[in-house]
């Protein structure tokens, strides 16, 4: 937005944006100052002039910026991770000309440069986009042509370029699995910069033309879950409807499936779950199952069509599908030979998707079933490689002995997470242990319990 650039404070920009008064916004920062245990603060409209002026300006106390951020629908962790009056710059982001340019090669190379800007796009940390919007999305990928070749005057580039950049995601998609997503998140947005900016200004064929389009795609499919991942869920929908946008000029509906199983993965594994909406997107992906090439895409989704199943509270569908994603993986190919980005799809993954199901339907003991499986199969989930995904579901199986009423097994599987997730950045993996301990907080009485939280805490 064009307010973005303009000379003013960002509050007073935001203030105009919103058409509200000095005295409006600081009575709402007030309510909720109180509302987060902060107790009550002064509403006096000089407070605003302080804090805007241009020489010596006075900086609001942290509690101030929480409650200010909570009312313009901005996450803490901004607030901690930004200078003021910098994070306010998120609440001038709009992200329009993703959701709406048209489909077409320029609408889409418009949006992969709206999404992968400078600022970053998530102001939220929920999700936004509704149930009409996810149809629409789903309709103009279904009859979206693949984009032509392009001549711009500019370079002449072949496909060795776009052999480059697909040796470079593969890079970045083992650090995030080796670092964590808050490392990578801006490694991947500058990727799929550089490729956008490659696709608007050079000359290529329609075979360059449509692999560009498939790295642009996995960049921002990359971006999304890191965004996802770090607890970014507005912007990891962005991100993720790039993707499709990029995967439709591709040609290829296997990279589409891919971007729509990770959206709807970001639609049910969230604070306000939409297991409806992660299904609606999940069919949109099998209606095509005819062209995706791909075993293990086919499996992704059906585990991912599981796990909604089982949010949504309905049991016999999840199950279904997971004797759907093990069918499906059955006629897979060696990893080295299917889409690159599927390294980590094997049977342990659905097995540990599979136990997080019946966890979610109430079923604790079939889920350490399958927990076990996970581990004990011939192909089994490989914590090595996967660090932050093993905490993750560790902590749901010790969710699991909890259920039944085994502390020990609990505290001994918790801290084994624990172990893990240290040094790997994942908002999603530090919510699930938070959960975890809250769970555990109504058996403290026990001791091995309240070792536990008081050596953790």
């Amino acid at each position: 937005m064009s307010a973005i650039l303009d000379d003013r404070h960002p509050l007073l920009q935001v203030l105009a944006l919103r058409g509200w008064t000095s005295e409006y916004c600081l009575r709402r920062v007030a309510a909720q100052h109180k509302a987060l245990g902060y107790g009550a603060m002064a509403v006096r409209k000089e407070k605003i002039s302080r804090w805007t002026r241009p020489a010596s300006p006075q900086t609001p106390k942290v509690p101030t910026q929480l409650a200010m951020a909570d009312v313009l629908g901005i996450g803490s962790r901004e607030v901690y991770t930004r200078p003021w009056p910098q994070w306010l710059l998120l609440a001038l982001r709009d992200d329009t000309l993703v959701w709406e340019s048209p489909w077409t090669p320029a609408g889409t190379i418009q949006a992969l440069e709206d999404a992968g800007g400078l600022v970053e796009l998530d102001r939220r940390g929920f999700l936004t986009v509704t149930t009409a919007t996810v149809a629409a999305v789903l309709a103009q990928w279904a009859t979206t042509q693949p984009a032509p070749a392009l001549t711009t005057g500019g370079r002449r580039i072949g496909m060795a370029v776009a052999d480059r950049f697909d040796n470079r995601l593969g890079e970045l998609r083992h650090l995030d699995d080796d670092l964590g997503s808050d490392h990578v998140y801006d490694a991947a947005r500058a990727e799929s910069r550089l490729i956008t900016r490659l696709l608007r200004d050079n000359t290529y064929n329609e075979e360059t033309g449509r692999r560009l389009h498939a790295c642009a795609a996995e960049a921002s499919r990359l971006a999304g879950w890191c965004a996802f991942d770090s607890g970014q869920a507005a912007a990891a929908e962005t991100h993720f409807v790039t993707s499709l946008r990029a995967a439709a000029g591709s040609g290829d509906r296997t990279a589409g499936a891919t971007a729509l199983a990770f959206w709807a993965n970001a639609r049910y594994a969230n604070s306000r779950p939409d297991p409806r909406g992660a299904l609606d997107l999940i069919d949109g992906a099998l209606t095509h199952r005819a062209n995706v090439s791909s075993p293990r895409v086919l499996t992704m989704l059906h585990i991912r069509q599981a796990r909604a199943h089982s949010i949504a509270q309905e049991p016999t569908a999840a199950y279904r599908a997971i004797d759907d994603a093990l069918a499906a993986y059955g006629r897979a190919v060696p990893a080295d030979q299917d889409v690159p980005s599927m390294y980590w799809v094997n049977s342990g993954e659905v097995f540990q998707a599979a136990a997080s199901a019946a966890l979610s339907i109430g079923d604790p003991q079939r889920a350490l079933t399958y927990f076990s499986a996970a581990a004990t199969h011939h192909d089994p989930y490989d914590p090595e490689r996967e660090p932050r995904g093993t905490a993750i579901y560790l902590a749901r199986q010790a969710e699991a002995y909890l259920a039944l009423g085994d502390l020990d097994g609990a505290v001994e599987t918790a801290q084994r997470s624990i172990d893990l997730l240290g040094g790997v950045t994942s908002a999603r993996g530090s919510e699930t242990l938070t959960t975890l301990r809250s769970k555990l907080t109504r058996h403290r009485a026990i001791p091995v319990v309240n070792n536990f939280l008081n050596d953790t805490a």
